[in-house]
Formats: C-alpha cells, sequence, structure tokens
C-alpha cells in the first residue's frame, strides 16, 4: 500500500474534533453552574449564557488559528510560550493553568455529590454530598492509575446519551414556558447578569481540548476552524435552551433552592418525577465523565508544565510509564477544594483562572497574527473582552469579600510560586521541550 493510500489514516475528521469541544464544555458545566446562574440572572440567565458565550466564541479563534500554526499536545501552555516568550508572566500563567484544571475538577465533583445526594432524605444530603465528592474523585483517580481504558472507550456513549436527555428536556420543556417568568422586568441589573456570565463562564471552558487534538486532526488548516466556531456556537444555542427552559418552567426560588440539582429539579415540573431522575442520571455520567477526562488531561499538563521546569520534578515522574505523581497531586488538591469550598466560590475561582488564561491566548494570537494568518483586531478584542470579564468578576467579588481573598490568593499564589520556583532552581527562561 502506499503512502499516499495511508496519508490520513487514523486521524480525526471535522466531527470527532468537534465532538471533543462539544463534549468537553457539556462536561458537567451546565449541571453545575446552572443553580448558580439562575440566583445571579434570575429571568435574563438565557442572556447570561449568551455574554458568557460570546467570549468563548472570540476566545476560539485564537484557539483555531494558533492550533493551525502550533499543532501540539500541549496546546495551551505551548501556544502561551510561543506568543509571550518564557518570562515569568508566562510561567505564572501555566501554573495557573494547572491550578484552574484543578478547581473545574473540583467543581465537576461537586456537581456530582450534589446530584447524587439528591436521592436521599433532605436531613442527610450535606454529608452524603461529601461522602460522594470523596468516592468519585478517589475512585476515577484509582482508575487513572490503572489506565482506566474501559472508561475512556466509554466516553463518547455517554456524550451521546447526555446530549439526547438535554435535547429531549429543551424539547418537551418548551411546550409549557410561562413567558412573564422570561421578560425583562424578570430579569437581574445588566451589571449583575454581565458578572453572573462570568461566573458560569467555565461551562464553556472545554472548547480548548481540540487544540490538544490538532496532530491527530486531518486537513487541519480548514477542519480545526470550522470546528471551533461551529462547537461553542452549538453550545451556546443549547445552553441557552436550556437556561430558558428551566427559567421558564420553575420559579427562581425552586431553582435555587435546589441549586445542587437545579437542572433535575426543572425536569421535575416538565417530565415528572421521572424526568428529575433521568436528569439526576445524566449529570451523573456526565460529570463522572468530566471528572475522568479532566484527571486524564490534568495529569499530563502537570507534565508537560513539570518538564518545561515550571513545576517540581516530581510532577514530572512517570510510574509504570504514566505520570501518576502529577496525577494524585492533582486529584488531593481537587479533592481539598472540593470539599472546603462552595460551589460559588469555585465557579468563581475557576471562571476567573481561564478568563486569564484565555486573555493571554489571545493575546499570544495578537502578536503572533502574521505567523498564524489572523485578522489581529479579532484576537485584540479577545484579549479586552477576556480583561473586562475578569473585571465584572472582581466587580461581583467586592460583595462578597471571602471570594476576592480565595481569587487574590489563587492568582497571586500562582505567580508568587512561580517566581520562588525560578530563584530556587536559578531558571531565567521556560525552555520549551514539546
Amino acid at each position: 500500500m502506499s503512502k499516499s493510500s495511508t496519508k490520513g489514516k487514523g486521524k480525526m475528521g471535522y466531527f470527532e474534533v468537534a465532538a471533543i469541544g462539544i463534549g468537553g464544555m457539556v462536561g458537567g458545566g451546565i449541571f453545575a453552574v446552572l443553580g448558580l446562574a439562575v440566583k445571579l440572572g434570575k429571568g435574563g440567565t438565557p442572556i447570561a449564557f449568551a455574554i458568557a458565550g460570546i467570549v468563548a466564541l472570540l476566545t476560539s479563534y485564537s484557539y483555531a488559528r494558533l492550533s493551525v500554526t502550533f499543532p501540539s499536545r500541549g496546546g495551551t501552555v505551548k501556544f502561551l510560550v510561543k506568543g509571550l516568550g518564557g518570562g515569568l508572566f508566562t510561567g505564572g500563567l501555566n501554573v495557573l493553568l494547572w491550578v484552574s484544571y484543578v478547581i473545574m475538577l473540583a467543581l465537576y465533583s461537586y456537581a456530582f455529590g450534589g446530584y447524587a445526594a439528591s436521592f436521599f432524605p433532605e436531613g442527610s444530603q450535606m454529608i452524603m454530598r461529601h461522602v460522594f465528592i470523596s468516592a468519585v474523585m478517589v475512585g476515577f483517580t484509582l482508575l487513572n492509575s490503572m489506565g482506566a481504558k474501559l472508561v475512556g472507550e466509554a466516553e463518547k456513549w455517554i456524550v451521546g446519551i447526555k446530549l439526547t436527555i438535554l435535547l429531549a428536556f429543551v424539547g418537551v420543556g418548551s411546550i409549557n414556558i410561562s413567558m412573564a417568568r422570561l421578560e425583562p422586568s424578570a430579569w437581574s441589573s445588566f451589571p449583575t447578569l454581565l458578572a453572573g456570565g462570568m461566573i458560569i463562564f467555565l461551562g464553556y471552558e472545554g472548547f480548548e481540548l481540540m487544540a490538544n487534538a490538532a496532530e491527530d486532526t486531518k486537513n487541519a488548516k480548514k477542519t480545526l476552524p470550522r470546528a471551533f466556531i461551529s462547537a461553542v456556537a452549538f453550545v451556546i444555542v443549547l445552553y441557552i435552551a436550556i437556561s430558558f427552559v428551566t427559567v421558564g418552567n420553575l420559579p427562581v426560588n425552586q431553582i435555587v433552592s435546589a441549586k445542587d440539582y437545579a437542572l433535575a429539579a426543572a425536569a421535575e415540573p416538565v417530565m415528572g418525577q421521572m424526568g428529575f431522575i433521568i436528569i439526576a442520571i445524566a449529570a451523573l455520567l456526565s460529570t463522572s465523565s468530566a471528572i475522568n477526562a479532566t484527571l486524564y488531561s490534568t495529569a499530563r499538563v502537570s507534565y508537560i508544565i513539570a518538564k518545561d521546569g515550571e513545576l517540581p520534578e516530581i510532577m514530572e515522574k512517570k510510574v509504570w510509564k504514566r505520570p501518576l505523581e502529577g496525577l494524585f497531586i492533582t486529584a488531593g488538591f481537587g479533592l481539598l477544594v472540593a470539599n472546603i469550598l462552595d460551589v460559588s466560590s469555585i465557579s468563581v475561582m475557576g471562571s476567573a483562572g481561564f478568563l486569564l488564561i484565555f486573555a493571554g491566548v489571545n493575546y499570544a494570537n495578537f502578536k503572533l497574527h502574521r505567523q498564524t494568518d489572523s485578522n489581529r483586531w479579532v484576537s485584540l478584542v479577545g484579549a479586552l473582552v477576556c480583561i473586562v470579564a475578569f473585571a465584572a468578576l472582581i466587580w461581583h467579588g467586592a460583595s462578597n469579600i471571602t471570594h476576592l481573598y480565595i481569587l487574590a490568593g489563587m492568582i497571586g499564589g500562582s505567580f508568587l510560586f512561580e517566581a520562588l520556583y525560578r530563584k530556587i532552581s536559578g531558571r531565567k527562561a521556560i525552555e520549551l521541550k514539546n
């Protein structure tokens, strides 16, 4: 068989790559943050999801162009180094990237615990939530340490099942919507809507996973841009539809009181008790698959960052040909965050971390626009929008000083760690090895 006949064999096409992005975004975020979104946005919750989606859509342009020009499984890490150099700022952002993944892991575990606990009496739900948070984290950490091939093969089926259930929820729930609950008079103020959109921004974060598939994509120059834009656009429409149906079918106070399992509660008046159970099961499948995928990818991100000299060498060490030290350290921190903080604090931390990182990626593409053949103004607008969105988070955090302290600790700690580690190791710049 000639080389030409085997060219591209085993590589992914448009639908496979787009599925990675959609699966990454609808991986657990919508189940975790919907209750918080409604609490902040009230009847304007669909607007909050649209605002966050616009930020994701602008950033996806930079990711698409950078992925085509610098295909690498390192993804974001490589883009930041290529565009911003190997200095302290880039190093701090890469450490923040790892921390933000830990936060996402905590969010998914928190959501899993909330939905699992919803099957127990109300008086025991708080305790059971922590039991399930810990059980799911430990369980998937052990599976990942053994390879978890079976779980990995099940991912595509889980994505299909949860999308089918969510689309069915939207279809059935659209029949009896109360438009009065969605009128502008029922919305929060625009600044609160903006801040709410940014707090739930992490519901869109997963589109960056497509960048890690660049090396394995057929005709990447055409496939990746189409996959990035269409995947994000599809999820924007899906999230708006889900929030539209949720707010239109259930009073805001009831959604907020069931914030840990809001989507399942919203399904009950639409589909009855069976609807609650079906959505709760979909949430458990979705968040567990997201935990598995995040543990898998974060262990490898920590390995790449450690290999470039930005994290201690223990994170680079491999046992049984897998970066298990990075896996265990990541899972340990995720377990701690999920059991100590509430969903609001976790969401603020996760969204803030990724907004800063995405601002850096947009700016990197702005600087590299000639190499990436990009419209630099789109990337510059993307960077500025991310900064404005981050400022909106800070503004909202002013109403809860604890959120500000936690946020300052996460971001400041990442850059302080990088600065101290550089001083101890004597490294002046990052050496990109992938």
